[in-house]
């Protein structure tokens, strides 16, 4: 019962990640099919979509929330469900043969989890523990596999073939997965849609707002944020062929969200 919920949580998160990416500025292409959009009139069609829900839905329901809920009270929220989605960072870290942040993140999940009220604080990050963000998507494209075409997920959102399974792999290691009471995991999984979407909401105004084609810059933000992902911050200058959808070999340092 919890897997619906947190495949929603996923998508908004995934636009935050690509919002807060948007802030700093990012290029936009000229309009048609590019060679890495290949489901272009199919994505637009979804995008449509999403963005009703959003508007109608999660929109004035997120506005609500940070209205009525004080912002010690938000980041706590915010903190409980990062942590809840961290072991997908350490299974991915060590996947990426990077032990040692592998085992500090194992640290910062313990000390969270425990003196941090089951996350609810972050006492982790004032004794060096910092957080960093992994998924699957990454761990893949440290393998070398290749990105595939962009695609535009019904309640997901943004993504790529090589993503995907990210849907899978993150629920799995997601803690509220394995609680068995849906009195528990509905309404938690509903806030989690909720405080993410709110947590977004500045920089996703500033899409609709300053894009002159929102589906472009959503898509341009998406994949340079990947990518700035993959290479933990530092992604290497643009030398490789638009024609070949392969990313240069991803490095193994630390990749602390800013």
């Amino acid at each position: 019962m919890t897997l619906p919920h947190t495949l929603l949580r996923r998508a908004v998160l995934a636009g935050a990640l690509l919002c807060t990416l948007l802030c700093t500025g990012c290029a936009t292409t000229p309009a048609g099919v590019s060679y890495g959009d290949p489901l272009e009139p199919v994505n637009r069609k979804v995008y449509a979509f999403n963005d009703v829900l959003d508007k109608h839905v999660l929109k004035p329901v997120a506005d609500e929330y940070v209205k009525i809920t004080p912002k010690p009270v938000q980041e706590s929220v915010s903190n409980f469900y990062n942590n809840l989605t961290y072991p997908s960072v350490i299974a991915n870290q060590f996947l990426q043969g990077k032990i040692v942040l592998g085992f500090s993140d194992v640290g910062r999940f313990a000390v969270n989890s425990t003196v941090g009220l089951a996350g609810l604080f972050d006492p982790a990050s004032h004794i060096g523990l910092g957080y960093h963000f992994e998924d699957f998507g990454q761990t893949l494209a440290v393998w070398q596999i290749p990105q595939g075409p962009y695609l535009v997920l019904p309640f997901l959102g943004p993504d790529t073939v090589r993503n995907t399974p990210n849907i899978i792999t993150s629920t799995l290691t997601n803690v509220l997965y394995y609680v068995g009471n849906i009195y528990v995991t509905v309404p938690l999984g509903v806030l989690g849609v909720i405080n993410t979407r709110a947590e977004s909401s500045s920089s996703i105004n500033l899409v609709s707002q300053a894009a002159l084609d929102p589906y472009v810059f959503v898509r341009e933000g998406y994949l340079q944020h990947r990518q700035f992902l993959i290479f933990d911050g530092h992604p290497p200058p643009r030398f490789y062929n638009e024609d070949d959808e392969t990313d240069p070999p991803a490095s193994k340092g630390a990749n602390p969200i800013p």
